[in-house]
């Protein structure tokens, strides 16, 4: 949870993980004149139901359809945020993002640095369900977030539920730096706590220990939070171990200080994710975590290269505790999914499932 004294709470209403999105869209258009939202059916309420009621409340000109064309959707995007309006895009699936990988990469993430911070698309937020459903297969189920990882200049967002959705989104929404927020749809309808009516802010960049542990450092992001957090109350049951367990929230740029931290403590760490194993976030984390020199005072060389107005797109890269690979007590272990497209009737075998994660722990603890 956020520091007390961060925000005031007031009022809260009980909303699961689409509604706590459209409560952060609601708030967005009506604090901001010049935030409008747009992509494939969100003048209806999108296919799940994220903007039903805004077309009604602020109108056709705030809030309209887009033709089937993701390149389309973000070019529009970057145009809007250039002239200093607040864009908000929806992909209608994370799995169709792809197309406008061109406009996001080589347009939105480098518009500041090209120019030379005489312009920029900072106002941009692309919104996209993401991650398996249960019943997605090929092209409704995937985690593309590594792919955005490796370009300097965008923020990648991952929620885990209708609180940090809306406090994160918000954050997204005002930060001044393009930002994809991935949504896990499965999440939509099944997560559902007391969310604050009144907009608030969740800082990106700063993952949450949610649980403090003393044997074992569990990374994630979204959905398989969850996950690992049945997977350390199974830990402490059967084998009276204490996981820490930390949610990433901002993949890129991420929180090296927290989980280093706590590595050192545990001298475990595992990691878990939908996506592919190859080539996952996964890596980056292990491989920084493995990382035995102190890398200090990056951020000045930062702002040389991308010049953000406000901050730098990549956080200081500062370990607060130097050699974390001497800390280790076993391999870093990463639980993902397969190197294989995502399957439809063999999903139950695909996703690193809690027994999945349960077994690399043991393995791990028995080093």
């Amino acid at each position: 949870m956020l520091p007390p004294g961060t925000f005031k709470i007031g009022q809260t209403q009980k909303m699961n993980l689409f509604q706590s999105i459209t409560s952060a869209l609601d708030n967005s258009l009506a604090k901001d004149p010049t935030a409008v939202i747009f992509g494939e059916d969100v003048a209806f309420g999108g296919v799940f139901r994220c903007t039903v009621g805004l077309r009604d409340k602020y109108g056709k000109d705030r809030v309209f359809n887009t033709p089937l064309c993701e390149q389309g959707i973000v070019g529009f995007g970057i145009g809007i945020a250039v002239t200093g309006a607040t864009a908000i895009a929806e992909i209608q699936f994370a799995d169709y993002i792809f197309p406008a990988f061109d406009q996001i990469v080589n347009e939105a993430a480098k518009y500041r640095y090209r120019s030379g911070d005489l312009f920029n698309c900072g106002s941009l937020t692309i919104r996209a369900p993401w991650g398996c459903v249960g019943h997605g297969a090929l092209y409704h189920s995937q985690s593309p977030e590594a792919f955005f990882a490796h370009c300097p200049g965008i923020k990648v967002v991952i929620p885990r539920s209708p609180f940090q959705a809306k406090g994160l989104l918000l954050s997204c929404i005002e930060d001044k730096n393009p930002c994809i927020f991935f949504e896990p749809k499965i999440l939509y309808r099944a997560a559902v706590e007391q969310v604050p009516v009144e907009p608030y802010k969740i800082p990106l960049s700063q993952a949450e220990v949610i649980q403090e542990g003393s044997d074992v450092t569990l990374v994630a992001w979204g959905t398989q939070v969850h996950v690992i957090r049945e997977v350390a109350s199974m830990a402490q049951e059967k084998l009276g171990v204490s996981c820490e367990i930390i949610d990433l929230r901002t993949i890129v740029p991420w929180d090296m200080d927290t989980v280093c931290k706590s590595v050192v403590k545990t001298g475990r760490l595992l990691i878990s994710h939908e996506a592919p194993l190859t080539g996952g976030f996964a890596s980056e984390i292990s491989s920084t975590v493995q990382c035995k020199h102190v890398i200090d005072d990056f951020l000045e060389k930062a702002k040389l290269t991308f010049l953000s107005q406000e901050q730098c797109c990549l956080t200081t890269i500062k370990f607060a505790v130097e050699e974390c690979f001497l800390n280790l007590e076993a391999p870093i272990s990463r639980v993902c999914g397969y190197d294989t497209p995502f399957p439809h009737i063999f999903e139950p075998f695909y996703i690193p499932d809690k027994w999945k994660c349960y077994d690399a722990l043991r393995k791990m603890i028995n080093y």
